[in-house]
This record gives C-alpha cells, structure tokens and sequence, in this order.
C-alpha cells in the first residue's frame, strides 16, 4: 500500500483554511503518496473537490484520519479525533502545544508522531516551512484592512472640489512579522502609518516600509526574535512615552503576541480614554487576552467614543490565499522525510526534533513538557 496523507474539514467553528491546494497535492503524488480527503473539506477556503484530480474521497473526518498514515490539520483535532488515528502514524499542524497536556498525553499514549508546526525551530532553513510567519503576514494585511473599513476618516489623502483631506493616522503596535504588514498596508491604502516595537532593531525595517518609528527608550530586545518580557519600570516609562502616540492617532492596530502564553496588556484604559473621538483600535492578540484593556475577542466594543475591534480566526478572513500559503508551508516540512513512498524520520535532523512534540509514547518536546507540568 502507498503512503497515504490526509486532509480532513476542520471542526472549529471559524477555521475556514485547507492545508492543501490543488498545485501541491500534485506534489504530494509525485512523492509517490496516495492522497485521502474529506469530501467537502475544501469548501470554505473556496476550493472544490472537483479541482483535486486523483484524489481518494471519503465521507467524514473519522473516516479520514483512520485511513491516513500522515494527517495534516490546521487546528488542533478533538480527543475523539486523535483516538481514530492509526498507532504509529504521523499528525503534522498547528497544534497549540502548550494549550492541552491532555491532548499531548494522548497523542502520546495513542503512539502518535505528533510534529506541531509551531515548535520549528527559527533557522533560515525551516523559513520555507514557517507557518507562524506566513499566516502572520495574512493576519497583518487583514488587520490593516479591518481598521480602514471601521474608521470614520479617509485612510489616503483625499482631493475635491472644496479642499483637501488630510490623510487618517495610523499607529501599529509590534513590528513582527503581521505589524511589517500593517505598516506596509496601510502605507498602500495611503494613511500617515507610525509604529512602535520593543525591539530596536525593528526600527530600521519599520522606516524602510515609509513609517516613523515611536521611540519611547524601552528595549526588550529577546531571544528566538521575539521580545523579552519588560521589568514594571520599563512598562511606566513604555506606557508614558507611548500614551501621547496613541493619543494622536486616527486608528491603531496591536499585533504583539507571543506564542503559548497571553498577550502582554500594552494599551490601558486611560490611554483608550484620551484617543480621539470615533478612533479605531484593532487588537490582533484578542484571542490570547489582547493587548488593549477593553478588548473583547470576537466583539465590537465602544468605550466611549472608541471602537475597539477584537477580530478572532483572522487569517481565515482569507480564505484561499492563507491555504496557500499553508499548503506550501506543510509540503516543505513534510516533502524531505517522505523518501521512495514511505515515512524515513531523520531524527538528527534538527527541524524534524525541533517540531516534534509527541513520539514513541511519550511526549518529547522539553520546553512543553516543562510547561506543562508533564
């Protein structure tokens, strides 16, 4: 029997995305693998079943994960999921690691490969496969697009008849890869764009996309290219320096998160309070706490007269594309251990231990292990 690569719907209300397109499940078949595919799975993200010639369909998800010797998933599969998948298999996605130690004892127990894509280490190599980085680049273009729609003022410079109107100010907060984004969509839109990061080597990459860089003096300058987390002292003298840039600001989009813990609070009340009357925040962390006090995930909230939007399942707002890129993401991860139609583990391979969260009946990744009290 050949290989065999599954793709099931994804159960999570709001998940709208496919690990795989048309183009590259050609690719998967040209490694020899047989794919296996829930009927419908590709609904949401707008790709029928019909676009995926040589493709063995079946009816559910359980169906799916039974028959698949690799299962790629978006979100993290239910219990009832995982116990469906074959002893020994290989279940490759965004598993959220550090968010379920049950999830991780069973993947364990059932003898599951489990590889979660946001453990890859950040080496130039695994870039290709950095589904972080990719799906953050949707959720910043997104974001940008999100606040132009909400605010009451022309994001571009507008001429008529009777004058001119001075473009929106835009003001985003982190300036990782979704806030580069932000900046440089708004840019394009036509908005006066500030920004601000902890990080000072982000300066130069936020003036070189056409945006003046908030200087409040606090550098969180951390490891692994994510911010470290500030002393009480910093975070004053952050707040005060950077409470007079959100004051000015006609729109102000937060991007800053860092994975597997909550959203650092970065824009309080009282800052909210003196933004201007019909201001728009748009607080991308709002599914992991939200960096604005008054965010709600999910929801439009008024405090007073500003709108704060706190959007949830972003990257699924672009469907299509966001598959895309995912797509790509999974086949660079998973193409170099499918070797003559079967799995072939290279375990010195630092990518490969890196990701790798569960194997041979136990949970392997430290960093969870240790916080997950495993």
């Amino acid at each position: 029997m050949p290989l065999t690569i599954g793709f099931a719907a994804e159960t999570l209300s709001g998940e709208r995305r496919l690990p795989v397109v048309p183009d590259v499940a050609k690719k998967y078949q040209g490694l020899g693998a047989r794919l296996l595919m829930q009927k419908g799975a590709g609904r949401l993200a707008h790709y029928r079943d019909d676009s995926f010639a040589d493709v063995a369909f079946v009816d559910s998800a359980a169906e799916t994960y039974a028959g698949a010797d690799i299962l790629c998933c978006v979100q993290p599969p239910s219990a009832e999921l995982i116990s469906t998948l074959k002893p020994g298999s290989v279940l490759v996605g965004l598993l959220q690691p550090w968010g379920d130690a049950a999830r991780a004892r069973l993947l364990a127990e059932r003898n599951i490969t489990a590889f979660a894509l946001e453990l890859l280490p950040r080496i130039s190599r695994a870039q290709s496969m950095d589904v972080l980085s990719s799906q953050a680049a949707v959720t910043g273009y997104e974001c940008a697009l999100i606040a132009a729609d909400h605010s009451p003022r022309f994001f571009p410079m507008l001429t008529y008849a009777a004058g001119t109107i001075r473009p929106a100010r835009v003001l985003v907060i982190g300036a990782g890869v979704a806030g580069l984004q932000a900046i440089a969509t708004a840019r394009r839109i036509g908005a006066m764009v500030e920004a601000y990061d902890v990080r000072p080597e982000t300066r130069e990459q936020i003036e070189s996309l056409g945006a003046k860089f908030v200087d409040t003096g606090v550098s969180a300058a951390g490891s692994g290219g994510y911010a470290r987390e500030l002393t009480a002292e910093e975070k004053a003298k952050q707040a005060e320096r950077l409470a007079k840039a959100v004051a000015q600001c006609d729109a102000l989009i937060t991007t800053a998160a860092i994975p597997g813990r909550k959203a650092p609070v970065i824009v309080t009340a009282d800052m909210v309070a003196r933004m201007k009357p019909g201001a728009v925040v748009v607080d991308m962390a709002a599914e992991t706490g939200g960096n604005v006090e008054g965010t709600v995930a999910g929801e439009k909230t008024w405090v007073g007269d500003v709108l704060i939007v706190g959007p949830t399942h972003i990257a699924s707002r672009m469907p299509a594309h966001a598959s895309e890129m995912l797509a790509k993401n999974y086949f660079n991860f998973i193409s170099p251990f499918v070797k003559d139609g079967a799995v072939a583990l290279d375990w010195d391979d630092e990518v490969i231990a890196g990701a790798c969260l569960t194997h041979a009946g136990e949970v392997r990744h430290a960093g969870v292990r240790q916080a997950l009290g495993l």
